[in-house]
């Protein structure tokens, strides 16, 4: 995956012109391309057109090749387990279990694929090409991907949508909705914090980044697509709703005479909750 950007091009959206640029995406085996035009580069448009590309191959990889783009690296370091990600971007490659792999640094030819993409599209399809809006531009990008998805291609001699069917792609099962998720770490209190107040989640997400949906009067909380905590939400400010099966594996550690001072409080533990019907919460993130 990889971006470009057209400097000699811009578009007119909500009222104003825009810089353009591209987010393109190739498979390794089929070498089945994917482009879509945009007028900015964040981490959340980042995310929306992976989700556009798996959408059009039916599919994502077990793993993805990355330069170091700031929406996806943070701070690089020699070990790639070393390296931070982007919190946004590693929440969503875990809901999906894709791995980001991180090209080495001078080593451009690693993702030579997507690269010459880049330049086939400088020039061949950005020549001469009239849209009026960015939904114009995409329309014709996309007839452009179907085309040339459809010819032989000259590294592999067969056509990339007929290599597609051995790619092994893991299936879309569920969607990823940017807009209605919050992120946040969990600390070593085992507890996340929401609109001024604190809610617990179990102990073993202590230091891991959780995605939290709130609907109606009820916060949820999920690890990589895994709702792991639901709580009704407080209309208090600086509120601790905490339910005390989160730290059952703090205590176990604890000794027969020393007791969890979190659970001594009074009014921490959460209200018991009758079954619910979490389909709801689900449709949030399964759409």
């Amino acid at each position: 995956m990889d971006w470009g950007y057209f400097e000699d091009h811009l578009v007119y959206e909500d009222g104003k012109w825009k810089k353009l640029y591209c987010f393109l995406m190739i498979l390794g085996y089929s070498r089945m391309r994917y482009i879509e035009f945009v007028t900015d580069m964040s981490t959340n448009t980042l995310i929306r057109c992976h989700q556009n590309a798996f959408r059009y191959f039916g599919g994502y990889p077990e793993e993805i090749l990355y330069d170091n783009i700031k929406q996806v690296v943070i701070k690089r370091l020699l070990k790639q387990e070393d390296t931070t990600l982007d919190r946004q971007f590693e929440d969503f490659a875990g809901f999906y279990g894709f791995k980001p792999i991180l090209c080495r640094s001078y080593r451009g030819q690693t993702k030579g694929k997507v690269e010459r993409t880049v330049q086939f599209m400088r020039d061949n399809f950005m020549v001469g090409i009239k849209y009026n809006r960015l939904a114009d531009l995409n329309g014709q990008a996309l007839a452009w991907c179907n085309k040339v998805n459809g010819n032989v291609h000259a590294t592999t001699n067969e056509i990339p949508s007929e290599r597609l069917k051995k790619e092994g792609l893991s299936p879309l099962s569920r969607k990823y909705i940017i807009d209605k998720i919050n992120l946040r770490r969990v600390q070593k209190d085992c507890l996340i914090s929401y609109a001024g107040n604190q809610y617990s989640v179990p102990a073993e997400y202590i230091g891991k980044d959780v995605a939290v949906v709130a609907l109606d009067s009820m916060l949820a909380a999920y690890y990589e697509g895994k709702q792991i905590a639901l709580h009704r939400i407080s209309y208090q400010r600086k509120d601790m709703v905490v339910n005390p099966q989160h730290y059952r594996r703090l205590t176990l550690k604890q000794t027969m005479d020393a007791e969890n001072v979190l659970l001594e409080q009074g009014k921490v533990i959460d209200f018991p909750l009758k079954p619910s019907d979490l389909s709801r919460y689900d449709e949030v993130l399964y759409d």
